[in-house]
């Protein structure tokens, strides 16, 4: 097949390239240029801003590709131009999207209130009722104030003569992850500390993860596969660790002997308290991708969790986030005043 994929040099898109080449495909790669260092040689490359998306029809028209692989679509605007440039060029487009359609989200997050939503969630599970989730939530300029996937798959699915997949992913980990999700694990472990605290409702709350090369392989069998046409999948791992198993499956691979400790919220101080509604867990099921497409993990969740703390110990990150993980000081004090009552 002639495949072009948007993007595909960065965490996700890099993969989802090398497997296609593997599997004999002639891949098209469009984006900036800026990550060509991950780019295998026998990719053709076509450089431009998918901003100016219409400018290069007449060179997509050529090329010819049998479907399109959009990894960076974010918004309404960005969807729109995908279609509109690729109708009557390509058979089909493949669209990435993310569980964080779900309404179960925004109850997580407090900006919904109601029911808790049923987990694990199946694509015909309630999507937000507000849109651009991430909008006040200060994650400029890696987020766009309008980015929504809502309306992206609204666009991606709404053109009969130009069919739609689209894939909707978990919190991604593995080599090359930007936001670093198990460095502050790593952190604590290769600081020798005796004992990460957690709250109680974090410690067994449950939100869907996959492996970064498992989830390109995903991907690639939707952009292969015909049978995927006009469907949506979800993708993540078939079972999911809760924080408090999760660092100790982290713990006996690099050795580290230390405790998990579990405290009630009350215990803890009112600023280091997580501003989330724990009773509502953040899993997708995956079984129709499984069951549809055949889709199983290439690489199963230990070595997956190796290669990853492997790269995170070699590339430490500048700045990263520790969400549901105390400071030291302020763990020091929850342990020393938990030892005196």
């Amino acid at each position: 097949m002639k495949i072009l994929v948007i993007g595909g040099t960065a965490f996700i898109g890099r993969y989802v390239t090398q497997q296609l080449l593997k599997k004999g495909h002639e891949v098209s790669v469009f984006n900036r240029g800026v990550t060509l260092a991950n780019l295998p040689l026998e990719v053709n490359h076509i450089r431009g801003d998918r901003q100016n998306l219409t400018d290069y029809r007449q060179t997509f028209e050529q090329l010819a590709p049998d479907v399109v692989v959009d990894m960076i679509a974010l918004t309404e605007a960005d969807a729109q131009s995908t279609m509109d440039t690729f109708k009557e060029v390509a058979q089909r487009v493949v669209a990435i999207s993310s569980q964080d359609i779900y309404r179960a989200r925004d109850i997580l997050w407090g900006r919904e209130t109601g029911t808790i939503d049923t987990v694990p969630l199946t694509e015909d599970a309630p999507l937000r009722s507000q849109l651009y989730p991430y909008r006040d939530a200060g994650m400029q300029p890696q987020v766009p104030p309008d980015y929504d996937k809502i309306l992206v798959e609204r666009v991606m699915m709404s053109y009969p003569s130009l069919p739609g997949t689209v894939l909707r992913l978990p919190m991604v980990y593995g080599v090359g992850d930007y936001q670093h999700r198990f460095y502050p694990f790593i952190k604590r472990m290769d600081d020798r500390r005796p004992v990460i605290v957690l709250e109680e409702g974090y410690a067994h709350w449950h939100g869907s993860y996959g492996y970064v090369e498992n989830v390109a392989a995903a991907i690639v069998l939707a952009v292969t596969d015909e049978r995927a046409t006009n469907r949506i999948y979800n993708v993540a791992e078939s079972s999911a660790l809760s924080p408090a198993e999760l660092i100790r499956t982290i713990g006996q691979i690099v050795g580290w002997h230390g405790e998990v400790v579990i405290v009630s919220k009350s215990r803890l101080p009112q600023e280091s308290r997580l501003a989330l509604n724990i009773e509502q867990e953040w899993l997708i099921d995956s079984t129709r991708i499984r069951e549809e497409l055949g889709y199983t993990e290439p690489i199963d969740r230990d070595e997956a969790l190796r290669r990853t703390l492997t790269w995170e110990r070699a590339n430490p990150p500048e700045v990263f986030s520790a969400i549901g993980l105390l400071d030291y000081a302020t763990e020091d004090a929850v342990l020393a005043s938990r030892l005196n009552s």
